[in-house]
Parts: structure tokens; sequence; C-alpha cells
């Protein structure tokens, strides 16, 4: 008995030996605060530039990428969820500094902000969750039936293309490589990326996103893993009733459509432009005619790059932490179009893939080809052509 208990002193008394050796060759913390941070309520860049900006509007918009209206709205909306409670020890990051529109890395955002890069991408983390929280039910729910309507309304005042309900697409957001992923993140376009699939309305707002697909899967297979997807190939989606085309009021009802590019599958609901280049001039009319309201996809994801130029370079964060941010961009994105209106400066950049990099989609619907069709002989129709749409092709 005497043995046992001795053992186990003695294990008691290593185990308690080896912990205070560790805790003596711990490295010691050598700041509490370092002292570039400290002078941070006076020199950095927040409390320098940001009532100086507030002064001078069009630079505000520049740096913060919107007007000082919607950047106190945002702050009116979402400050309170991410205000800290002041404390004896220190003085909390206030909801207006959080707000960081730069795009720039956390390691360079440490020294003009003159704060930790731990707390920088806590900060960053926080209020993007929020921001998502918060705008995402005002700025980016799911369309009803009569928004829907409202959409269609809205290409076909900008566009003539009939029964439209929006335009979809990827865009590979670009990341550097994760731990021990592989490939899986390796696109076609030779770098590291996780895929935005988003429909946009005529406005160049985002109605429905899915962000965070591997950047090596296809739009196709991306697009029919999503939610929405699923339920538009399963012919869930709330999509208005069939009806006659505008202008084709003793014609056949159509269905509402989504406009998409060649690597998209082919479905009722969704038309994609013909393939291949040995075409007939009305097939080749109709690719134009899709092409003019498809492009409003390829200029919202332009926009949305030019304005939030986090995505002008790869993203230094893990996966799960790049979708917040995108998440949080998109639905400022429509919050500021919403409230400040188009801007040139933000749309130098949205010019349209090119479909050569795009693989074709087969096996679509017989009733899905009958739509199409349906659609080439409307756009093609003496009543409903574009002056100007023989010319485009050449003929």
């Amino acid at each position: 008995m005497d043995i046992a208990l001795n053992d186990v002193e003695a294990v008691c008394i290593a185990y308690l030996l080896n912990k205070r050796h560790k805790k003596q060759n711990k490295t010691k913390r050598q700041y509490w605060v370092h002292p570039l941070n400290v002078k941070r309520p006076q020199e950095g860049q927040f409390n320098i530039t940001f009532m100086t900006l507030r002064a001078h509007p069009d630079k505000f918009f520049d740096y913060y990428r919107m007007s000082i209206q919607s950047f106190d709205e945002l702050v009116l909306l979402a400050g309170q969820h991410i205000q800290k409670q002041y404390t004896n020890m220190r003085i909390p990051i206030s909801p207006e500094e959080r707000y960081l529109a730069t795009g720039t890395h956390f390691s360079a955002l440490h020294y003009e902000f003159l704060m930790g890069v731990s707390t920088i991408t806590k900060i960053v983390r926080e209020t993007c969750e929020v921001l998502w929280t918060i705008l995402q039910p005002i700025e980016m729910s799911e369309p009803t039936t009569h928004d829907w309507l409202d959409i269609a309304e809205g290409y076909f005042e900008k566009t003539q293309f009939p029964n439209t309900v929006g335009a979809v697409d990827g865009k590979h957001i670009r990341i550097e490589c994760p731990r021990n992923s592989g490939s899986l993140y390796y696109n076609y376009k030779n770098f590291f990326s996780l895929i935005l699939m988003a429909i946009c309305d005529s406005n160049y707002c985002f109605r429905i996103i899915n962000v965070g697909s591997y950047g090596k899967e296809s739009d196709c297979n991306v697009f029919k893993m999503s939610a929405f997807g699923k339920k538009l190939y399963a012919d869930k989606v709330n999509f208005p009733p069939e009806q006659c085309l505008p202008g084709d009021n003793q014609g056949v009802p159509q269905p509402f459509v989504l406009v998409a590019d060649e690597a998209f599958a082919l479905n009722k609901n969704l038309l994609r432009p013909f393939p291949g280049r040995t075409l007939n001039d009305e097939r080749r009319i109709f690719n134009y005619r899709l092409s003019r309201a498809r492009q409003y996809i390829e200029c919202s994801f332009g926009i949305l790059s030019k304005k939030w130029r986090v995505f002008q370079t790869s993203m230094l964060v893990e996966p799960n932490f790049a979708v917040i941010i995108t998440k949080a961009c998109c639905v400022l994105h429509n919050f500021v179009r919403r409230r400040d209106g188009y801007n040139f400066k933000d749309s130098l950049d949205c010019s349209m893939d090119s479909i050569a990099e795009k693989r074709g989609v087969g096996n679509s619907q017989t009733n899905a080809k009958d739509v199409r069709e349906y659609f080439v002989k409307y756009v093609n129709h003496s009543s409903h052509a574009l002056s100007w749409q023989s010319k485009i092709i050449g003929k």
C-alpha cells in the first residue's frame, strides 16, 4: 500500500515539476498593448481621416465606397450589434471604425489603423457576419411571385428580351491555396478560388447567391447543387404562371426564364444560347438577343469587383472566412446601389467572359428546346425585331 502511494506521489510531483518548467520556459508576453497600437486614438488612420472625409462627400464616397447618408444608415442598422462595452481597461473600437472598405490585407491595415492583426481579423469577421445577418432579409430576400414580375418588366424595358426573371452565372473568387486541399480549389483559369453563383436583376442587384463551392466545379454543377437550382430543376420555384410574350397576345403562353451562358443546362425556365459557330441567322440573332440580357450578370460582377477591392487580389484567409466576406460584399453591393444609384467608375470592368472558355451541357428536356425555339421565332419576327440586330450578325 505504501509503495502504491509513493508511486502516485512521484507521478504527481513529476507532473507539477514538468508543468512548472513549461511555465517558466513559456515566452512571456512583452506588451499588453504594443506601444505602436497605444497611439491609435491620436495617430490611427480612422481618427485622422474620418471627420476630414465627412467634410468632402466625394472623397468619402471614394474611400468608404458609399455616400455619407448610406454610411450613417448602415451604422444605424448594424452599429448596435457590433458596439462593444466601455471598460476601465480600454475604450472599445467604435462601429464606424470597424467598417474597413479598403480591401487591404490585414497586415497592412495593422500599420494604418494601429490595431493588432488578430484584432483586425476578429473585427472583419464579426462585422461581415453582422452585415449579412442584418441586411440579407432587407436587401436580398428571396423574390416573391410579384417580385419576379417586376424583374421581368425591367428586363424587357431595358433589353427587349421577354419573360426574363434574371441572369445567372458564376464568378471565381480568388483565394490562396488552402492547406491540405489538393486540387479542390484549383480552377480551369489556373488559380485557386471558390465560386460565387448569383442571379441578378436588370438594376445590377443580386437577388439570389450561393457562395463557397470548390473552384474546380463547373458552373452547371454548382447551380444544380445549390438550393435554388434544385428548386428550379424540380419546377418548385414560385415563378409567375406562364403567359404570352409581350406583343404576342394570340400566341402560346410561355414560362418565365433565367438567361445564362452555354455552360448551363437548358431547362424550360433557363435559356442558354445555341452552341457552335455553324448556326443559321435566326439562331445567331437569338444568341445576340439573349446576350443583351445575360450581360447584366457579367456587369454586376464587374461592379462588385470594382467597388469592393478585396476581389481584385487573392483573399489571404481560409475559405470559410472568404465566404463570409463575399456574402457581406454582395449584400452591401445591393444596399449601396439602391441608395446611391449607378456610378460609372464602378462599372469599368463589366466585360463579358469569352464563351469559348465555357463547357456546354447537353441532355436538355424536349419541352425546354420547344420553349427556346419559340423565343427564337419571337425575336426574329418583324414586330419584335430590333432594327440593328441583322447588322450585328453581319446579315
